[in-house]
């Protein structure tokens, strides 16, 4: 088989193992659908501020924010737990004395990866257009750029995690460790005050950017004409250029010895 052929195989296997395991796969989708049933309910009726234009409907900005963060989810949480899970088996060493190339297996698990949060993209945008009356996304070419660069972004860093990572065990408790506090300080399930401490340290890092990127591509109030965060887009493909960096120096293969 020629080298595309292989990689579309390992995607295609990927994605099986994915869905065979019906928990995981059933509480990956269901989640973010709980987070949005959660938030939108409550703030259904209510207004906010964002960048500076006040009177958004709470909704319009939670969804695209709600979509960062499943991108975030099946991209970088995911990679980092299950490829740590698989070291720590002892899969990664074996696939190692396959023909499989080691490129053709990362790219079937970026691969997937991305199919599942289209697919959660997909899933929760629809839910909260349908639901909750959200309004659709006005710039869809800069929406298909974001989702693009902060997928890939994401999949970097989470196969960056897993140096950090030193067991499966681990696995959970380090990538939660390091999520949950930026999807909170960064604004996903509320507007933060531009002018805060908080505000200011979320935008270092990554997270903070790809949800400006996603609400400045729905543009519920029409405020932009292009729909396009370049420099937000530009932070977010630097992170991800530096977890790819650190995976190519840094992956293990093999388990840690203890």
């Amino acid at each position: 088989m020629n080298d595309a052929t292989i990689a579309l195989r390992q995607v295609e296997y990927e994605q099986k193992s994915f869905w065979r395991n019906p928990v995981s796969a059933f509480f990956a989708f269901l989640f973010p659908i709980i987070f949005l049933v959660v938030f939108a309910t409550i703030f259904k009726d209510t207004t906010t501020r964002v960048n500076g234009v006040a009177n958004i409907n709470y909704n319009d900005y939670y969804i695209p924010a709600l979509t960062a963060f499943g991108v975030i989810g099946a991209c970088f949480t995911n990679i980092a737990a299950s490829i740590s899970i698989r070291r720590d088996d002892g899969i990664l060493k074996r696939l190692r004395g396959t023909p499989l190339p080691s490129w053709a297996f990362l790219f079937g698990v970026v691969g997937s990866s991305v199919i599942v949060s289209l697919l959660l993209v997909a899933l929760t945008d629809s839910f909260g257009i349908l639901v909750y009356g959200v309004h659709v996304p006005n710039h869809i070419g800069p929406l298909v750029l974001t989702l693009a660069v902060g997928a890939m972004s994401f999949c970097a860093l989470g196969l960056a995690m897993t140096v950090a990572i030193p067991n499966a065990e681990a696995a959970p408790a380090i990538v939660n460790a390091v999520l949950l506090p930026l999807v909170f300080i960064s604004g996903t399930f509320f507007p933060i005050d531009p002018a805060s401490a908080v505000t200011k340290i979320a935008e270092y890092f990554p997270v903070k950017h790809f949800i400006n990127a996603m609400f400045n591509a729905f543009d519920p109030a029409h405020l932009s004409s292009s729909g396009f965060s370049g420099n937000d887009l530009l932070i977010i493909a630097a992170w991800g250029a530096f977890g790819l960096l650190i995976a190519i120096r840094r992956f293990r293969w093999e388990p840690r010895r203890t």
